[in-house]
């Protein structure tokens, strides 16, 4: 059988640390299951939500050809919702972009490219990646925002579904690239709470929002205004261990 759990920790991780698999036997014996469990979907290492787990093979199986088949289908099987510090000029819209991996020192970061060529694509070195928002709600300078992400190859000449505004115009495709929705944020100048990995991207001055590029944006605790802080409760001391609020909320099943 399949089962449906909210859970925090994290997705498979390092040796020592604790994870999602690390838990599943006690999990299993606490749920009173004869099968070993194993993960069919979960959220990103930093982010919390559905966790969809199964017991059984054969319908994980089932399960992976019915994500895999909405992907093809243009469906949006996953849906997230956001806390943004800043609200988007948009309602509702998509945003496209290129994404890749860049050494930087030591790291890697995801970087965008706006206008990918074919070669990248076709080796892979970039990912068009498309995420579907729609802003459910505002107030105090920040909003909840719904979330569904795709990423791969659509066919190049596919013209954006109207009429929803486009942020750019890139190739079609699948599930999502590795931080994407962190990131696709920045693009709307209204970051997630909580991300201290690209919130830096986003500058301001006088309080008008801009984008930096990744090499002059260091990572670093996100910066919030001193109404915002007293409105949470957090010291800016505190402010460093404030969670990433991007939460899994809905997984579309067969």
């Amino acid at each position: 059988g399949v089962s449906q759990q909210v859970l925090t920790p994290p997705s498979p991780g390092r040796p020592g640390e604790l994870s999602l698999v690390a838990l599943l036997p006690a999990l299993r014996r606490r749920l009173g299951l004869p099968a070993e469990l194993h993960v069919v979907k979960a959220p990103a290492r930093e982010c919390s939500g559905l966790v969809l787990l199964s017991g059984c093979h054969r319908a994980t199986e089932r399960l992976q050809r019915f994500f895999t088949d909405a992907h093809r289908r243009g469906q949006y099987p996953a849906t997230y919702h956001a806390v943004t510090v800043g609200v988007p000029a948009e309602a509702e819209g998509e945003i496209r972009t290129g994404l890749r991996w860049q050494r930087q020192g030591d790291t890697t970061a995801v970087v965008l490219v706006l206008a990918p060529g074919r070669r990248s694509l076709a080796r892979k070195e970039v990912k068009s990646t498309l995420t579907r928002y729609r802003v459910l709600g505002a107030a105090g300078g920040c909003a909840l925002l719904q979330l569904q992400p795709r990423t791969g190859e659509w066919p190049p000449n596919t013209p954006p579904r109207p009429p929803l505004p486009v942020r750019s115009h890139l190739p079609r495709a699948s599930p999502a690239f590795p931080e994407q929705l962190p990131v696709h944020l920045t693009l709307l100048l209204c970051p997630a709470l909580g991300d201290h990995e690209h919130s830096s991207r986003v500058g301001r001055v006088l309080g008008v929002p801009f984008l930096l590029p990744p090499e002059a944006a260091p990572t670093r605790t996100q910066v919030l205004d001193e109404e915002l802080l007293c409105r949470l409760g957090l010291s800016p001391q505190q402010l460093r261990r404030l969670p990433l609020h991007l939460h899994l909320q809905q997984l579309a099943l067969p």
